[in-house]
């Protein structure tokens, strides 16, 4: 089985992911890491020297690439859910668990890293806020496609795990 791990930047969903995978005896991936590697440049680099629409596309074949794995954890970037069919996508070909968070949790995640979001780039803390909200309004009809939602507070991932293993997630 393949896990699709989404949510907003800095849900935690590499963290969560690794988490999940070791408690699954599953192996672990990137997307984000995966781009990187076959680009050879990190995502910000990717974004200032070919743009978010490149992004998008490799992002896309990153993740088509996961077709062919087996008993797999993959953390997705924020965004690849809400591009192209993807969402649809990762539905047909494994579990999709969307991390959810509050908007103030996820601000004071990102504030301390914002240098290091491309989709960040030229917003202040002030704006930090105003963009979150709005980002997640757009996303969210992606997101809640997901089929299983949690918050990782209230639910880590060996708990996870062990429900999964049951079999008991309604």
């Amino acid at each position: 089985m393949k896990i699709y791990i989404i949510g907003f930047m800095g849900s935690g969903k590499s963290t969560y992911g690794k988490e999940l995978a070791e408690a699954l005896g599953y192996a672990f991936t990137d997307l984000d890491t995966d781009i990187e590697k076959k680009a050879g440049a990190t995502i910000p680099v990717i974004f200032k020297d070919k743009g978010e629409d490149a992004f998008r596309l490799m992002e896309q074949n990153a993740l088509l690439e996961t077709k062919i794995l087996e008993d797999t954890v993959i953390a997705t970037g924020g965004g690849a859910p809400c591009f192209f069919e993807n969402m649809e996508w990762m539905n047909e070909n494994g579990l999709t668990i969307y991390l959810k968070l509050f908007e103030n949790e996820l601000k004071a995640r990102i504030e301390p890293v914002m240098a290091e979001r491309p989709m960040l780039n030229g917003i202040d803390e002030d704006g930090l806020e105003d963009f979150i909200h709005k980002t997640l309004r757009k996303r969210a009809f992606y997101y809640h496609q997901a089929k299983i939602v949690i918050d990782p507070n209230l639910m880590n991932a060996k708990a996870l795990s062990d429900v999964l293993k049951e079999g008991t997630f309604a």
